[in-house]
């Protein structure tokens, strides 16, 4: 059978409603549940989870982006594929089924897998500093091609405070590309619009009907599509968002004891990762503590577990067992209570902050920056700001586009934790049969793909 699967991210049952007819239909015909969020309950770990049908304790994603205890760097939000462990669904398949090929659309580490059909954001890099929105796709002719027809992707829809709907438009309608030039065995097709609002207004915000109704009409236009070309559709979602109001700095608390190392670059401050004695790497609700001097480790657990706003902590070898996943976690991960998130701030003084700090640069952080959604309303003109830096860049002329609050309580959405009430946990569309973790969907997807055309 061919199929393919939209992953619709942030949606939850709560969301399904009024706003969202063509999906409520789609359930009606097909079925809906929820399933418990894989831990954590983040992109990287839940697609890898669904795709390998292994815990991060096979495949070692174990958030976002962690610290690398041997080159001394966060890395954040990397994307070759050979990070992830384990086989693929696609590759149990083609192993298979003669002439099985898959798709991946914007799905995460989608860079150098062995997946037939990649399409991946990738933005270009020149040596002379400048940063070129593009993409990158397997087969890397492909590339060129896409963008003829559809035009260029419109990277500043994907992701900062221009992230919108035309992102996953775009996306729906390079899924539909592929499907009438390739014709894949497996579709995963990537709609991230809704984490969008849900992460920067929350779930109970008045503008989320209308982001509903929006990613309703693409993600049904596509179902709509594949089942006339006789494609089985499974829609699903990675999380559910809750509602927060609690930012919390845990590497601030740090700083207080003495335990980060913090260089002066310039007049602005940057954290030297392997020269602190602890420090956190924030990724929403989760937040890895890297312990580098075993003497306070008692220090830092005991810190922790006094910290307002933290709900837990976990022991990853106690979590995960020896092996790759607890080598890349923290000595510690601290979970945040329900209306809580974390930061990755360590900076006391905003005038100090690092010159990265104020822009979208997803890499440079060490952790998730979900502000990165907002323009600092402190700017009286953010247009003429915006408009001047980019006749700079027309102009080969570098300059900083530092347009980002440092005011974490402006975000009112989060995720990550993996106990979350029913309402907030991600859910699947289309499978009958009852799936409770993401191991159980892998599963249902290969049986789905083993069975006999829908013709």
């Amino acid at each position: 059978m061919r199929l393919a699967v939209l992953n619709i991210v942030g949606l939850s049952k709560s969301l399904l409603g009024e706003h969202t007819p063509g999906l409520v239909k789609f359930a009606e015909r097909n079925g809906l549940q929820s399933y418990s969020p894989e831990f954590p309950a983040v992109t990287c770990t839940a697609q890898s989870s669904i795709l390998t049908g292994k815990s991060p304790t096979d495949h070692g994603i174990v958030a976002n982006g962690w610290y690398d205890r041997e080159s001394a760097e966060v890395r954040f939000w990397k994307q070759s594929n050979h990070i992830v462990h384990g086989e693929k669904i696609w590759d149990t398949l083609r192993r298979e089924i003669p002439g099985f090929t898959c798709a991946k659309l914007f799905w995460w580490y989608n860079m150098h897998s062995s997946a037939d059909y990649t399409i991946t954001p990738r933005p270009l890099y020149p040596a002379d500093g400048r940063k070129v929105f593009d993409i990158h796709t397997q087969p890397m002719g492909m590339r060129e091609e896409l963008k003829h027809d559809l035009g260029e992707f419109p990277f500043p829809s994907f992701w900062g405070p221009a992230a919108g709907i035309p992102s996953s438009e775009w996306i729906a309608a390079s899924a539909q590309w592929v499907e009438e030039k390739y014709s894949p065995s497996l579709s995963l097709v990537y709609l991230p619009h809704l984490d969008y609002s849900l992460q920067k207004d929350g779930p109970d915000a008045p503008n989320i009907p209308a982001e509903l109704a929006k990613i309703d009409k693409v993600a049904s236009d596509l179902i709509a599509f594949y089942e006339s070309r006789g494609v089985k559709v499974i829609a699903l979602s990675e999380y559910g968002i809750s509602p927060v109001s609690r930012p919390i700095h845990l590497n601030r608390l740090f700083r207080e004891r003495g335990w980060l190392s913090i260089k002066n670059e310039l007049g602005r401050e940057t954290l030297d990762y392997g020269g602190c004695r602890a420090f956190a790497v924030a990724d929403h609700q989760v937040a890895h503590i890297y312990v580098n001097d075993p003497s306070i480790r008692e220090e830092v657990y005991q810190l922790l577990s006094q910290t307002k706003g933290i709900d837990e902590i976990r022991i990853p070898q106690e979590t995960w067992g020896p092996g790759i996943a607890t080598s890349r976690a923290g000595d510690f991960i601290a979970i945040a209570e329900e209306d809580a998130w974390f930061t990755y701030y360590y900076w006391n003084d905003d005038s100090l902050a690092p010159d990265f700090a104020r822009t979208i640069d997803i890499h440079r952080k060490p952790g998730y920056d979900p502000c990165e959604l907002f323009i600092d309303p402190a700017i009286r003109f953010p247009k003429l700001k915006i408009a001047k830096f980019l006749l700079k860049k027309k102009l080969g002329i570098r300059g900083l586009l530092d347009v980002i609050p440092l005011d974490a309580s402006l975000v009112k959405g989060s995720h990550g934790r993996d106990n979350v009430p029913e309402g907030e946990k991600p859910v699947i569309l289309g499978l009958g049969a009852s799936m409770h973790t993401a191991a159980q969907i892998h599963q249902a997807l290969v049986e789905l793909c083993r069975q006999p055309s829908l013709g």
